[in-house]
């Protein structure tokens, strides 16, 4: 048997060649092995090994003459063996008469991802490309999930989504929500701050665009992913057109919708304006994340707000949000800064002594250091004076 499977793989087209390992299958023992190669190359961090001939003898037996690949699929996807199921796969294609269907080539492509074998995979995707099965819609997201994961395919990923989009309506491949989510996920996970992030939001704008014109009906989620990309580009405007754009398509509003905005507002220094989707969102019943509480409670501090900046800070604390350091001290040397030294002090004295989310003794004693240097007269000091005045 091992010697029939071997000529069959010398027998291989070039497009599953690339699927097939040097050691698909053991032959016969020579009798002399060949040199060692001088410069061997670098093994695979997880290389495709030979399942044993017994254990792949006994899956074959198990299908039966003139199997669809409808049972392939089956017996590929209940083998936790990557290897073993990979095997049966390229074997499968040998068997004559037989031909791939999009339901195996599905189940190989999840074999050889969840089982880690990345080449395997991408040989997959590539075929999957280049036309080796029916088109199917489950299977090009599959694909596209896989390339939108590694970042040397992901040009790859956007090829494959052309290729959806130049397909018949009548195919039935046409991009859907969970297409355009992908895209944008490994998008938005590129979007990091301006300006290198714009050429990112481009491609958000873009997909956004056909999005609409395909009639594509969006979740919540995905227009989160959208409002995301603007808002860590501090495109403030185009995350609100979004935000009121929600209720036309079903969707509602989320914790994750809001610190999107607010933060936005915050770090574009619309203070007032973040503090009334701040408000909106707490009224919803919204916990923000620690981000979120973080950077409200510093901007209204920069701005000598200190009594909402208070309030901010201990809403954080009873939502059990741990504020760092910076936050803490922006709060109160902006204090001291403002000749509020006594509140400061007071102030700190209250965040130790609370009983949900006491400052703990290390913080309190930098803290307090910190304090006591900046209210010392030092002679650089300049004369307080008003915070929106020159003089």
């Amino acid at each position: 048997m091992a010697l029939l499977a071997a000529a069959a793989a010398r027998r291989l087209p070039r497009h599953l060649r690339l699927l097939h390992p040097r050691l698909l299958t053991s032959t016969s023992p020579s009798p002399s092995p060949p040199p060692p190669d001088p410069d061997p190359p670098t093994p695979e961090r997880y290389p495709v090994r030979s399942p044993p001939d017994e254990q792949f003898a006994a899956w074959v037996t198990r299908l039966r003459p003139g199997f669809t690949a409808s049972d392939l699929a089956a017996a590929v996807s209940a083998e936790p063996d990557p290897d073993l199921a990979l095997a049966l796969f390229r074997w499968a294609a040998l068997r004559p008469g037989f031909r791939h269907a999009p339901e195996s080539y599905l189940a190989a492509l999840r074999a050889a991802s969840s089982g880690r074998r990345p080449a395997a995979a991408e040989a997959l995707v590539h075929d999957v490309f280049a036309g080796a099965c029916a088109p199917d819609l489950r299977l090009f997201n599959a694909c596209l999930r896989f390339c939108c994961d590694r970042r040397s395919l992901f040009p790859l990923a956007f090829d494959m989504f052309n290729k959806m989009r130049a397909m018949p309506a009548a195919a039935g491949c046409r991009p859907d929500v969970e297409t355009y989510t992908l895209l944008l996920s490994a998008v938005v996970r590129r979007v990091r701050r301006p300006p290198a992030s714009m050429v990112y939001l481009h491609a958000v704008r873009s997909l956004s665009r056909q999005m609409k014109a395909s009639g594509i009906v969006p979740d919540t989620f995905l227009l989160n992913l959208i409002i995301k990309a603007y808002a860590r580009c501090v495109e403030v405007d185009e995350a609100l057109k979004v935000f009121r754009e929600m209720p036309l398509y079903g969707c509602e509003p989320n914790e994750f919708t809001y610190g999107y905005i607010v933060k936005a507002m915050f770090q574009k220094g619309w203070t007032d304006k973040g503090m009334v989707y701040f408000a909106e969102m707490r009224e919803k019943g919204f916990v923000p994340s620690g981000g979120v509480y973080m950077i409200a409670v510093s901007a209204l501090a920069l701005e000598w707000r200190f009594e909402e900046s208070k309030r901010v800070l201990l809403d954080m604390l009873d939502c059990k949000r741990k504020p760092d350091m910076i936050t803490y001290r922006t709060l109160l040397e902006e204090m001291c800064r403002a000749g509020q030294t006594e509140q400061a002090f007071e102030a700190l004295e209250e965040l130790k002594g609370r009983k949900r989310g006491p400052l703990d003794q290390r913080m309190y004693s930098e803290l307090l250091d910190g304090l006591h240097w900046i209210s010392q007269p030092h002679k650089d000091n300049r004369t307080v004076h008003d915070r929106g005045s020159d003089d």
